[in-house]
């Protein structure tokens, strides 16, 4: 099929071949295994039901749709369908969807109640990111359908994705051999390199260092010497730089993912930190899996934190803020050192650097969990069993994995009728149409996505870059900064991996979890505000234990073990 004229390339149709073939295999019987639940009602109309598989060439010859759900951000298109993205690929496919959406703030109160509602439920849920718990959970109640078979008869484009990177699909499949939904893969950088093995990067105010004659610390002692500094010549900085509003030495969102500022303590103790705010595991260099807030370091962390509170470095709303709180600070250019994905997301690239790994007892930066196979979700959309024609649905969500479609999809498009694009459309080296990645000026990176993403399942190789898509600037500083900043530091041998548990494996550890990490994080925010004594520590291990650590422990330990044997 030839390219658009407005750029979606539907590559992969031979497509119409693999059907001409796989149709009449998989034609009345439903293919993708366990339909289940399959009396549901999908909201507003059957027309999908309408399109045979024998008929499955895109574009559809007559217009066919199908009933998604998704969500979107807060401040941004509501209606899928005024996103050009959405736009072009119904004239690329002649497939309409009719969606319903929720509000990304409330995506997560929201969701389970439309799963647990046959008689609304859609067809497919877009930009689900289901967790293991939810997809395993969905497909025992036969809310969702598995899709190994819709993938290798109706998905080229993710077939591709899988030959070339088998690790994806061995990480979508659970120990049946299903796949209950379609995975977001972004590649940027590879093990140690890659971009997601520092989310919670620390930035600090370069400009202010420049101003005061101050050397970018390396240790906490000189770290927290700066911050006392950004304290004690607050006035100074305030009439140099023209801010409105109190200096804040130092600000974060305790406990809140990349703003969190647990990557201070990796030096500490052991040299591990909190690396994963989520569950609160590390591996250690014996290839044990361990609790993080049972080790010395943060113990020896959350101390040497609270000291920082106590001598008023640490904002007093770090606890409590909101997002939007957390920015509008930062663009008010009152903070001395901050925690995000990316800088230019609170404050400006300019005038602000990484800050380096910090030497306490040691000097370590521990890799995120997961992010040596770099960017993956793997319950990013679900078919459910609702679908009157599932393959017609997977056909077109097959042409989110196409390789020009994917990067659009991730971060936004091109001929926007609007202020800015994300993307140009030029060509590579081979003289063939590629996107390549706009300036933004001062534009927010994640505001401008926002605005022109859809997200959904896709998928983004290490290979497509310079073929069909340039690297986006913001991730090439970043992956730089990981390399040449936090690389030379990860001294952890391991990370722990991405894996696929089994029901009761997972339902265990969704349990355990909710009970430890509350218990934790509850924890680490009283004691960066009022302190703690060792009896306080033995009595969070001991309220661990109850709360069945060791069980917890154990069952990640036997999914690394099978991973590494």
């Amino acid at each position: 099929m030839k390219r658009s004229k407005r750029g979606i390339f539907l590559r992969g149709m031979a497509l119409a071949l693999c059907l001409m073939m796989l149709a009449g295999a998989l034609a009345g019987c439903g293919g993708g295994g366990n339909n289940g639940g399959g009396d549901a009602v999908s909201d507003g109309g059957g027309a999908s039901a309408e399109v045979s598989p024998e008929s499955l060439t895109l574009p559809l010859a007559e217009k066919a749709t199908i009933y998604g759900l998704t969500n979107f951000p807060a401040g941004s298109e509501s209606e899928p369908n005024n996103r050009t993205i959405f736009k072009r690929l119904e004239e690329a496919t002649n497939v309409h969807v009719e969606w319903r959406t929720i509000q990304m703030d409330q995506w997560a109160d929201k969701i389970s109640l439309e799963m647990a509602n046959a008689k609304t439920l859609p067809e497919f849920v877009f930009n689900a990111q289901f967790n293991d718990t939810d997809l395993l959970k969905y497909a025992k109640q036969g809310a969702i359908i598995a899709l190994e078979d819709y993938i290798d008869a109706y998905m080229p484009n993710l077939q591709k994705v899988f030959e070339q990177a088998p690790e994806y699909r061995t990480m979508c499949t659970d120990e049946n051999g299903h796949i209950w939904a379609l995975p977001w893969i972004e590649q940027l950088g590879y093990e140690k390199t890659a971009i997601q093995t520092v989310g919670y990067m620390s930035y600090i105010n370069t400009a202010w260092l420049d101003f005061l004659g101050l050397s970018m610390p390396t240790t906490v002692d000189e770290f927290e010497a700066v911050l006392l500094a950004f304290r004690d010549n607050a006035d100074a900085l305030k009439a140099q730089f023209n801010v409105q509003g109190d200096i804040i030495p130092m600000s974060c969102i305790m406990n809140d993912g990349d703003q969190d500022p647990c990557i201070l303590i990796n030096g500490f103790g052991e040299g591990i930190g909190d690396p994963d705010r989520g569950r609160h595991i590390a591996v250690n260099d014996d290839r044990q899996v361990v609790c993080t807030a049972s080790q010395e370091g943060f113990k020896k962390g959350i101390e040497w934190l609270h000291k920082l509170y106590a001598e008023g470095l640490i904002d007093p709303e770090a606890f409590t803020q909101e997002w939007s709180t957390y920015v509008a600070k930062g663009k008010s250019g009152r903070y001395g050192c901050c925690f995000s994905w990316d800088i230019a997301n609170i404050a400006t690239l300019d005038g602000w650097a990484p800050l380096p790994a910090l030497t306490a007892d040691t000097r370590n930066i521990t890799p995120a969990n997961g992010s040596f196979t770099s960017g993956f979700d793997r319950g990013r959309c679900v078919v459910t069993a609702a679908a009157k024609n599932p393959a017609l649905i997977c056909v077109w969500l097959g042409q989110m994995y196409d390789p020009f479609q994917s990067p659009q999809n991730n971060w936004g498009t091109y001929g926007e009728d609007d202020d800015f694009d994300i993307f140009e459309l030029g060509t590579n080296d081979a003289g063939e149409p590629m996107l390549k990645h706009a300036p933004l000026g001062d534009a927010s990176p994640v505001e401008v996505r926002e605005a022109e993403s859809v997200n959904g399942p896709l998928a983004i190789l290490d290979s497509y870059y310079d073929v069909y898509v340039t690297c986006p600037d913001d991730a090439q500083y970043r992956l730089d900064w990981i390399k040449d900043i936090y690389t030379p530091d990860m001294n952890s041998k391991y990370v722990f991996p991405n894996v696929f548990m089994n029901a009761d494996d997972t339902k265990t550890i969704s349990n355990l979890q909710a009970d430890i990490s509350t218990r934790i994080n509850t924890a680490k925010s009283d004691w960066v505000m009022n302190g703690f004594t060792d009896a306080d520590w033995q009595q969070l291990q001991t309220d661990l234990e109850a709360y069945r650590l060791s069980e917890y422990l154990s069952i990640f330990q036997k999914y690394l073990d099978a991973y590494y044997a």
